[in-house]
């Protein structure tokens, strides 16, 4: 893990020219919020105290390029970055965190069409991983493998759902992915993310899960989208495969929400344009040599990232902290790790790697969610180290 808490590895290939914003842990004082370049991690408490009301600022890139000239420097991005690996922290050192905090965390389900058949075949399965390739390939059989060119609540897409049923295979999972109305859930909790360097948690009765590589948009309160950061929106398929109902505990463990390493503010050099055209390249490797690689490519996503905003946010919907969302993933793990026929699932101690250039790389050591640490930051103790430090 370390070698991916680099400079050359963690920050965008044009890191020089990106408004990367941060959350950093500082001993003594709490959650800080930072401005990240190449070579040094600043304050950013002056312009504003949280990442929330940060993003809530008009034209917010332009903001805080005129305040860097009086930022404080906190420390060495190299040495932030290298102390944020969960087992080498330094109290002498900042460490980094999530880069959101009050921004409530939802995501988008079933938006690609290789992870929607994923879904249907973990539905069909009851969540049994070793019968999973009988049904794909039955599913297959039936639905094909290229839905792609069906837009999501056209006619085409209702007489192919008219087809489906009559043929006994309709799905909850075809009706979000090819549907009118998209899948949009509440992932985990405000402050409860984990950041790049962290451990990230599976459910310890989990026998079949893996990480899904996503881009998250950080949007205002007025759904206005103004940056994006990688996110691993750990899944259990076991869980979620015996029941839709059981959503909540597939998604929203202690510490199953990484987000990072920093949000990418949108200006002039990146916009929505590149997120559109992004391809995530994940890694999983194991202590005992197993290796994954895989991605993940927003050109081919099945309902435009800004479409999944408005379906978020609206007349229906507030979000006055604002929100991140994570976008869904194509990938959808079908590597056999442990035999024939079982497919792929988490081992403790794998380390994941999620990456694109014009986001960097977040990084994370996989462990059980009992075992990694307890989420104890809540909104009062934000709230009382912000009074500490009379930012409010």
């Amino acid at each position: 893990m370390k070698n991916s808490l680099s400079l050359a590895s963690a920050l965008p290939v044009d890191a020089a020219d990106a408004l990367l914003v941060g959350r950093v842990w500082v001993e003594g004082t709490g959650p800080v919020l930072a401005l990240v370049t190449p070579e040094s991690v600043f304050d950013l408490s002056s312009v504003a105290p949280t990442a929330s009301q940060l993003l809530e600022l008009p034209g917010v890139a332009k903001a805080v390029r005129a305040a860097v000239p009086s930022l404080p420097r906190l420390a060495g991005t190299a040495e932030v970055l290298a102390n944020s690996a969960a087992d080498a922290r330094k109290p002498a050192l900042p460490w980094l965190l999530a880069p959101c905090d009050l921004q409530a965390l939802k995501a988008a389900g079933v938006t690609f069409v290789a992870s929607m058949l994923e879904r249907v075949i973990e539905e069909q399965a009851r969540g049994d991983a070793s019968k999973a390739e009988a049904v794909r390939k039955a599913v297959v059989g039936v639905i094909g493998d290229n839905l792609s060119s069906i837009k999501p609540g056209s006619p085409e897409a209702d007489k192919l759902k008219e087809v489906l049923i009559a043929q006994g295979v309709w799905s909850q999972y075809l009706e979000v992915g090819i549907g009118p109305d998209a899948e949009i859930f509440t992932k985990s909790q405000p402050l409860s993310a984990v950041g790049t360097g962290a451990e990230v948690g599976i459910h310890p009765h989990s026998h079949w899960n893996n990480p899904e590589p996503e881009i998250v948009l950080a949007v205002n309160s007025r759904g206005e989208t103004v940056g994006a950061a990688l996110g691993n929106d750990v899944n259990l398929r076991d869980f979620e495969g015996r029941s839709a109902l059981l959503l909540g505990k597939a998604k929203d463990n202690n510490a199953s929400c990484a987000i990072g390493p920093f949000i990418r503010l949108f200006d002039d050099k990146f916009n929505i344009e590149h997120v559109r055209r992004s391809d995530l390249n994940m890694t999983v490797t194991g202590t005992e040599g197993f290796e994954m690689k895989g991605g993940s490519s927003l050109s081919k996503i099945s309902r435009d990232p800004l479409d999944l905003v408005a379906q978020a946010i609206g007349a229906n919907h507030q979000y006055p902290d604002g929100f991140m969302l994570f976008l869904g993933t194509m990938f959808a793990p079908t590597q056999d790790r442990h035999g024939p026929g079982q497919g792929f699932t988490h081992v403790v101690g794998d380390v994941v790697t999620v990456a694109t250039p014009q986001l960097g790389c977040l990084v994370n050591r996989v462990t059980t969610s009992d075992k990694a640490a307890p989420w104890t930051f809540g909104i009062s103790a934000l709230m009382q180290s912000l009074a500490k430090r009379k930012l409010i």
